[in-house]
């Protein structure tokens, strides 16, 4: 019997394939987790949805068998950014720590997914887990949604783990996430006499301001998330001395998951006036599990068995795959669970705790082994 890999030296196998995206190159990585796999008895199907941009889809026993445990996680990672490192982003280790672009987020966390479902298909291999492994997340989720698009993930799911930095903290969910452009327009003139013209630059920031307001004032739900409004971009004229009669605002829309995006978007328009066009650009619903469903019970269960203190679960501000998955495959229970460190993504000199990965790499294999004794 082929022995599992460590945990934590198949992490820093995956931080030293760059998958920086752009541009990507996803597919090394995909490789290296479908060897495993395949040699591990699952079928593996790869997914790709440009040049080196690949995903895979994992399935151990049938295809037609029941809805299946599934593990999430992503392949790609931010870039490096222009800040110097002062360790090597292709991985290092010291200090009970893993060091490297993509260490927290977000290979650590599929290091160990990869591991625990070795782990629990050598002794359960009758089927009912799968692994969905994504490219392309770091730009707007584009692998999952082509996924969905070409229709390579089983029909349903029994429940789903996505494998996000949490620092092992449980989370049952997370804000909807769209992008919205929000144009002006204006009357150019010469810059001379600006009274001439229709500054639509200055409409455009009037807009950003009273949009910005109005979300502010807006009541808590009953999640107890609030909306949030951040404008991201303005851009507008073309010289210096020319009033423009055009800008575009870039605006990120954080919609917790018991609002309507919808009528959110609806809202906005109102609030911006007539004078405002808003399109929304893209759009990722949220997604939330209740800490009563049977199968969020038994997880917390095992995951306080295996840290030695009750899980405090709690919700993400960002936005994953998961709000891509989940209404894909039958709107399952979502756990999203993984090692990383949250406030390491993106970061310079990014890192991970090795002894973070042990215990996510033996929570979600005592996950698997348990679901597949009771379905599979």
């Amino acid at each position: 019997m082929t022995p599992l890999p460590d945990p934590v030296d198949l992490a820093l196998d995956l931080v030293a394939r760059d998958s920086d995206n752009p541009p990507g190159r996803e597919s090394e990585c995909a490789a290296l987790a479908a060897g495993l796999l395949e040699a591990g008895g699952f079928s593996v199907a790869y997914h790709e949805f440009g040049p080196q941009r690949t995903g895979l889809v994992a399935r151990l026993g049938e295809a037609d068998g029941p809805p299946p445990l599934i593990l999430s996680g992503h392949l790609d990672t931010v870039p490096l950014g222009a800040a110097p490192w002062s360790v090597n982003p292709r991985g290092e280790r010291r200090d009970g720590r893993i060091w490297g672009r993509g260490t927290s987020d977000m290979k650590g966390g599929v290091a160990a997914l990869l591991v625990a479902a070795l782990a629990a298909a050598r002794d359960c291999p009758g089927g009912g887990l799968a692994l969905v492994l994504t490219a392309g997340e770091e730009t707007g989720c584009t692998g999952a949604s082509a996924m969905v698009r070409d229709r390579v993930l089983p029909p349903r799911a029994g429940a789903l783990l996505v494998a996000e930095p949490t620092a092992n903290r449980p989370m049952l969910g997370h804000k909807g996430a769209l992008v919205l452009a929000a144009r002006t327009r204006g009357r150019a003139a010469h810059g001379s006499m600006p009274e001439l013209g229709d500054n639509a630059v200055l409409k455009a920031a009037r807009a950003a301001l009273a949009l910005t307001a109005y979300v502010d004032g807006l009541p808590v739900p009953a999640s107890g998330q609030r909306v949030s409004l951040n404008v991201g971009g303005i851009r507008g004229g073309t010289k210096v001395n020319v009033v423009p009669d055009a800008a575009t605002l870039e605006l990120d829309l954080r919609c917790p998951v018991d609002l309507e995006p919808e009528a959110l978007v609806a809202d906005l328009r109102r609030a911006a006036g007539p004078e405002v066009e808003i399109e929304v650009k893209s759009a990722g619903r949220g997604v939330g599990a209740s800490p009563d469903h049977p199968w969020v019970r038994r997880a917390f269960a095992l995951l306080a068995a295996e840290t030695g203190r009750a899980p405090e679960p709690g919700q993400l501000p960002y936005f994953t795959d998961a709000g891509i998955l989940v209404p894909a495959l039958g709107r399952p229970p979502v756990l999203i669970l993984g090692p990383g460190e949250p406030g390491q993504a993106h970061q310079t000199d990014e890192w991970c705790a090795e002894a973070n990965i042990r215990v996510a790499a033996r929570f979600y294999e005592a996950l698997c082994r348990d679901w597949l004794a009771r379905n599979g």
